[in-house]
Parts: C-alpha cells; sequence; structure tokens
C-alpha cells in the first residue's frame, strides 16, 4: 500500500464488539485498519471476515498489557507504514464481582483492571507516539465511558448516581479522562489530537448483552472522533457529539 494513498489506523481490542466495528466502520470510510487483538489467530479470523467485504483491513498481533507485543507492533507497523495516522484505545476488561460493595472489591481486581484499561493504554500510547508524529494529523481516541464522570456520579438523579458496582471499572475511566487531558495539552502545538469517548450502553458480551443501544452505535463516537478534521476538538470527553462532564 502506498503511503500517501490512505490513512492509517490501528485499533485495539479489535477482534470483538465496539473494536471489531469501530474497525469496519474506519475501513468503510476509506482508512486502512489494522485490526490488534492478542491472539493473532482471531485477529486474523476476525480481519478476513471483514476482508471478504471488502474492507482494507489486516490483522496485527498486539497484547497491551505486554511490553514486546506493543515493541513487535510498533516496529511491524513502522515498517510498513512508515507511521501511523490513528490510535484507537479500545481494549478493556472489567473483572470486579458486582455483587459486592465498593469496600469489598479486591485489590487483585483493581490491579488488573488498572493495567489494561490504564497502563496498558499509556504504554501503547507513549510507544506508538513517535509513529503518530510522522503523520500529517495524529488522532489519538482513547475510550472511556460515561462511568468514569465524577460529575455525575456525585449528582443525584443522574444516570449513573446509583451505579457504583464496579468502582475499579469506574476509576480506570476517570483516570484515561485524565490521561486524555494531559497528553492533549502536551500536543496542543501538534497536528495531533487527543479526545475520550463515551460508547454509550453498548449490548455488548462484557455487559452480558445489557445494554440500551447496539454495537453499530456504540462504534460511532471513535470513528467521528478518529476522523475529526483540523478544527476539531482535542482534549474532549464527548459521546455522539455532545460533551460530557468530566
Amino acid at each position: 500500500m502506498s503511503q500517501n494513498t490512505s490513512k492509517v489506523a490501528l485499533v485495539t481490542g479489535g477482534t470483538r464488539g465496539i473494536g471489531f466495528e469501530t474497525v469496519r466502520q474506519l475501513a468503510q470510510a476509506g482508512v486502512h485498519t489494522l485490526l490488534a487483538g492478542r491472539d493473532r489467530s482471531r485477529a486474523v479470523e476476525a480481519a478476513l471476515k471483514l476482508q471478504g467485504d471488502g474492507l482494507p483491513v489486516e490483522a496485527i498481533a498486539l497484547d497491551v498489557t505486554d511490553t514486546a507485543s506493543i515493541a513487535a507492533a510498533v516496529q511491524e507497523v513502522d515498517r510498513k507504514f512508515g507511521r501511523l495516522d490513528i490510535l484507537v484505545n479500545n481494549a478493556g476488561i472489567i473483572v470486579e464481582d458486582k455483587t459486592l460493595a465498593p469496600s469489598r472489591q479486591s485489590v487483585a481486581a483493581w490491579r488488573e483492571t488498572f493495567q489494561t484499561n490504564v497502563f496498558a493504554v499509556v504504554e501503547t500510547t507513549q510507544a506508538f507516539l513517535p509513529l503518530l508524529r510522522k503523520s500529517p494529523a495524529g488522532r489519538i481516541v482513547n475510550v472511556s465511558s460515561i462511568l468514569g464522570s465524577l460529575t455525575l456520579h456525585t449528582q443525584p438523579g443522574s444516570p449513573i448516581y446509583d451505579f457504583k458496582s464496579i468502582p475499579a471499572y469506574n476509576a480506570s475511566k476517570s483516570a484515561i479522562n485524565s490521561y486524555s487531558v494531559h497528553l492533549a495539552y502536551e500536543l496542543r502545538d501538534t497536528p495531533i489530537k487527543v479526545n475520550a469517548v463515551h460508547p454509550g450502553y453498548v449490548k455488548t458480551d462484557m455487559n452480558a448483552g445489557e445494554g440500551e443501544i447496539d454495537v453499530p452505535t456504540g462504534a460511532r463516537t471513535s470513528v467521528q472522533m478518529a476522523l475529526i478534521d483540523a478544527d476539531g476538538p482535542s482534549g474532549g470527553f464527548v459521546y455522539l457529539g455532545e460533551t460530557l462532564p468530566w
């Protein structure tokens, strides 16, 4: 692929759910999209489904919790494309026992949650940032959640006021929001834009099929922010064009 004919995107956690749909929608928009997954065979299987629809998708192995895997993925993208235009940090987990009170959630669950949802995002972003700097208009999309909004968590009557059963997950998304603000500020004088997004309450495997919107709608905000032009926002927290409270 010529480096000048298409944008290049990478979506972590791309083998299923919102990540897979984000890959699909970016590719439908003409973006050469790398579908990243921990298991290369599963990533290849998922990519082949989209290739079968004629979409410009290819698989890449990337375990965001493994430093060596991140380094290998960066090397592969650099070798093939020499840059990265879009990074969508989509991979995330929920491991808490929802039947337990916040004070009874295990420290192990907190550590595991932050390892994937926060530290892995930071490490992956840092590793790919040199390639994003080579893009004429780099975009970083951090998939957060409205559950990371401290404003809404402390506002009686808000949609999430009574939703305190997964405190580690919620706090990890608050941390991602904060990281997005800090990174956007650092990169404010560059062409790179950084935003946190709320996908919505989506019916996925992660929440056992519960939710209010379908997966295609859940991927839409990530895609919108990945494709914003030079006049688009940076340092925001958005859902389908609406700015959310921190």
